[in-house]
């Protein structure tokens, strides 16, 4: 038992190590963009690099944002106006540092919250023969599975705390809308009721003088 004991445990810290590995290629953000601002970010990419950026606007205004992707010479590879969330996925065809930036000029007064994830690159590969002629053992192949199953939990996750922070913020703001409408109506009756009372006191002080007169 002590054997195959002993490889089950290479075998996972295998895993953790790659799966580090896996998260450090590539970059992954949350950050606010105040309004009339813009915020960029600088990845260096060698040629033939497959890439993807994901972007979505978490909270703030209409929940949109400007974003703009430029390869090292300048060439727009990618631009979008006022988009919630949206992904691009390219090759990069020389090398250098490449430039993506998020905009929210058009903004007056409103601040947002945007998280990037920028992946650049394939994970490598969980063992360093994995792409051997010769087939995976079952024990080898059990932990790729459960690699990949690892990945998909950790998307699922992010975009599972993304859509709760979205719409936390939107019952947030919600909230505060109907605490100040029902601020403004009860201003509103409070201040009907004193007219209504101003009004009734005028009619009687108005017939209480006719009487003095009448009277005298």
């Amino acid at each position: 038992m002590g054997e195959p004991d002993g490889s089950l445990r290479l075998l996972l810290q295998v895993l953790w190590a790659q799966l580090l590995c896996g998260w450090v290629m590539g970059s992954e953000l949350t950050f606010e963009l105040p309004d009339n601002a813009k915020q960029c970010f600088y990845e260096d990419i060698i040629t033939g690099t497959k890439c993807t950026l994901e972007f979505q606007v978490v909270t703030g205004g209409h929940y949109d944002v400007d974003c703009r992707l430029e390869d090292p010479d300048g060439t727009t590879l990618y631009k979008e106006m006022k988009k919630q969330y949206d992904s691009f996925t390219f090759t990069a065809a020389k090398n250098g540092t490449f430039k993506f930036c998020f905009s929210n000029e058009f903004s007056t007064f409103t601040h947002k919250t945007v998280y990037f994830d920028f992946q650049v690159g394939d994970d490598p590969p969980l063992f360093p023969n994995e792409n051997r002629v010769t087939a995976l053992t079952q024990m080898e192949s059990a932990c790729v599975s459960i690699h990949e199953a690892l990945k998909s939990v950790i998307d699922y996750q992010t975009h599972f705390r993304l859509r709760e922070a979205q719409g936390r913020s939107r019952a947030e703001d919600l909230n505060t809308r109907v605490a100040f409408w029902s601020i403004g109506e009860a201003i509103i009756l409070l201040v009907v009721s004193i007219s209504q009372v101003v009004l009734l006191r005028s009619f009687f002080s108005d017939k209480k003088t006719t009487m003095t007169r009448v009277g005298s």
